[in-house]
């Protein structure tokens, strides 16, 4: 009798190189995963900054209404919340193209606006306008949301999202994440 060499692969071999295909591509799969979450958070951050920049710059458009003391400033009185208040209510004179506004019916509007972007392009918004001095929290190494307040302060724009959902069914609360100083100088 002869005994003939049969070359082939054995069932555990193949086995372990399905195995191995496998975690390969779960990690691939995992990669690919955080990179679009990575991708989103940096396309939030950027339209973040670009947002409250563009708004910084119609406050200071906006002299009139920044001039005036702080409890009449319409500005200041931001504190939106997109998951307590919902969306926003459209203003009585829409002040774009012709129209003719005065200026507290074009900060009305320029706040408006403001609220309708946030509401339609960020999970969970929230923006405050303050004055501020202290925009950075030691106890949580963050920005945070609470204002000093003082006539002194400069005037900042804060706004933030819901980064991630929360574990347990829980709603995950707004953090800030851009803070934008509008003017040194008090108004």
């Amino acid at each position: 009798m002869h005994s003939r060499f049969v070359g082939g692969f054995t069932l555990i071999e193949v086995l372990m190189a399905v195995f191995v295909l496998a975690v390969g591509v779960m990690g691939a799969v995992a990669a690919q995963t955080v990179a679009l979450r990575t991708r989103q958070e940096s396309a939030l951050m950027s339209h973040g900054v670009q947002l409250a920049s563009s708004f910084a710059d119609r406050m200071r458009a906006n002299t009139v209404q920044m001039r005036v003391p702080d409890g009449a400033n319409p500005y200041l009185q931001i504190d939106y919340d997109a998951a307590s208040d919902g969306a926003p209510a459209v203003p009585s004179l829409p002040c774009h193209g012709g129209a003719d506004c005065d200026t507290a019916a074009m900060a009305a509007f320029d706040i408006y606006e403001l609220r309708r972007e946030l509401h339609a392009a960020f999970p969970a918004p929230r923006v405050t306008v303050c004055r501020d001095a202290v925009m950075w929290s030691e106890a949580s190494d963050s920005l945070a949301w609470d204002c000093t307040g003082a006539a002194s302060d400069p005037v900042v724009i804060k706004l933030g999202w819901r980064l991630r959902p929360a574990g347990d069914g829980e709603r995950a609360a707004s953090v800030p994440i851009v803070a934008i100083v509008v003017s040194g100088d008090p108004a």
